[in-house]
């Protein structure tokens, strides 16, 4: 299955990840498993410079999908840019995008991938209303 990244999406947050040798899979590319990671420090990176902070005995965010579509190989040495995007506030939810590309290739897209985001009361263990503060930044403008 393949999910496609909506044309309609704010960018929130960029960064720039080097690839490590240990990243590496026996194929000699970043292993499968090293995109959701560089997926999530994008999007961690992201809530801290916002302020974020994860609270156990408050509300916060957790995703509960993740999805990721490989076009072309990224290989050490290198450094990855990833560009995480926000899009479709809903009244607990938003999603999170992310595209990564070497910073030597300017414009190929390696990958792109992204998350369901939900706002959790966690002492209770159900979603909340997103917050006002929350949903006027993952809010696309018109």
């Amino acid at each position: 299955m393949k999910i496609e990244i909506p044309e309609r999406k704010k960018l929130v947050y960029e960064t720039v990840i080097p690839i490590r040798w240990g990243d590496m899979d026996a194929m000699g590319h970043l292993n499968n498993t090293t995109y959701f990671r560089y997926l999530e420090t994008a999007r961690i990176d992201w809530m801290r410079s916002i302020g974020f902070q994860p609270d156990p005995e408050g509300e916060g965010m957790v995703i509960v999908n993740a999805f990721c579509n490989f076009y072309r190989q990224l290989e050490y040495p290198g450094d990855v840019l990833l560009k995480m995007y926000v899009s479709d506030p809903g009244r607990t939810t938003f999603e999170s995008w992310g595209t990564m590309e070497r910073t030597d290739k300017p414009g190929v897209i390696h990958a792109a991938g992204g998350a369901t985001t939900i706002w959790v009361d966690f002492p209770k263990q159900k979603a909340s209303e997103l917050p006002g503060w929350l949903r006027e930044l993952v809010t696309v403008p018109d």
